[in-house]
């Protein structure tokens, strides 16, 4: 398929509307075949669940173009997974998990104009999400709803190169105890906005949130796990009830493991800790990993010893490492890379 004329070197990581999206209702206890379709408009009751009640579930993926010309997408098997949690968390009928394979096999596949070519730093963003649709006035759950899937082609998160970004300590809790902070829901993003607000009014890039219950130990930022090297190259990540499990950090984690023999510790990480780490990075689909030089602690600054310049040594490793997999440059491990053309 002809590419679309798009200057693929320049795009931000904005939204674009491509051609087709994929579209499934549910009603009458039963999610209905579902369907591609040209319109991008959501027609929903004035009084719908997710207006009311906040009652909605998404997950975000990429589709990549590999060094040998396929176009691939980076375990969509775990973003069904997560989403399926998640809607159980929220009394939403889980999307089935190989349906929502099938629907991102369908979607990039209509929309494989859109998918940037090798080698510009550009992917194709996918972003399924359900809600719930009909009308609720009572404090309840929904009793229809809608999944749909769109994607858009966005270009590199770090234009201009990855350079270290400075994060803050937030006085704001991102999640309680028992709550829903370890699931992909509309609500936990709305309540990170003004804190998220705040941190780039007071010159931040970003929050560290730390456990609303003691205050002592890192959880992680609005949107990203947090990724801790030591200064002997053992990689630490925090480990928490209320912390995203985060398809990024758990690949990064095999990676460092399998692929560079590193040491790996998934534990509880405390807040005091964190001067005595040698880099620290942020890990999510849009950049991989966000590497952090300072971390202002309310005036006081903990620089990392890997600075503001660029990645650390083994941050940059595992950077390099995991999109090289993710591009068809490094030999994936089983089930990793779902091929769709």
């Amino acid at each position: 398929m002809e590419k679309k004329n798009i200057d693929w070197s320049n795009l931000d990581f904005a939204y674009m509307p491509t051609d087709k999206r994929y579209v499934s209702n549910y009603k009458d206890s039963a999610w209905d075949e579902g369907t591609l379709t040209e319109d991008s408009t959501v027609h929903i009751n004035e009084c719908a669940g997710v207006l009311q009640y906040a009652q909605t579930v998404f997950e975000g993926l990429k589709a990549y173009t590999t060094e040998d010309g396929h176009i691939v997408t980076f375990r969509p098997d775990l973003n069904a997974e997560r989403l399926e949690n998640s809607a159980l968390r929220l009394e939403i009928p889980p999307f089935p998990k190989d349906r929502f394979i099938d629907a991102v096999t369908q979607v990039v596949s209509a929309n494989a104009a859109y998918v940037p070519p090798y080698g510009s730093g550009a992917s194709l963003y996918l972003r399924p999400y359900i809600f719930g649709s009909n009308a609720v006035i009572g404090v309840k759950p929904a009793d229809e709803y809608q999944f749909r899937l769109f994607c858009t082609p966005v270009g590199p998160y770090f234009k201009g190169g990855v350079k270290p970004i400075t994060i803050r300590v937030c006085d704001f809790d991102r999640a309680a105890p028992h709550g829903t902070g370890h699931i992909k829901a509309g609500l936990n993003y709305a309540m990170s906005l003004y804190a998220i607000m705040d941190a780039h009014r007071q010159g931040f890039d970003e929050n560290m949130y730390l456990d609303s219950a003691t205050r002592t130990k890192v959880e992680e930022t609005g949107g990203a796990n947090f990724l801790f090297v030591t200064k002997d190259n053992k990689v630490v990540t925090p480990k928490s009830d209320t912390i995203l499990p985060s398809i990024t950090r758990r690949s990064l984690i095999y990676v460092a493991k399998e692929y560079l023999g590193l040491e790996v510790e998934e534990r509880e990480v405390l807040f005091e800790e964190v001067k005595d780490f040698a880099e620290c990075g942020l890990c999510g689909t849009a950049a991989v990993i966000s590497p952090v030089g300072k971390i202002v602690d309310h005036g006081k600054e903990i620089c990392l010893p890997s600075g503001m310049s660029e990645m650390g040594p083994v941050t940059k490793k595992l950077y390099e490492t995991l999109t090289g997999i993710q591009q068809g440059r490094i030999q994936a491990p089983e089930g990793w890379i779902h091929v769709i053309q």
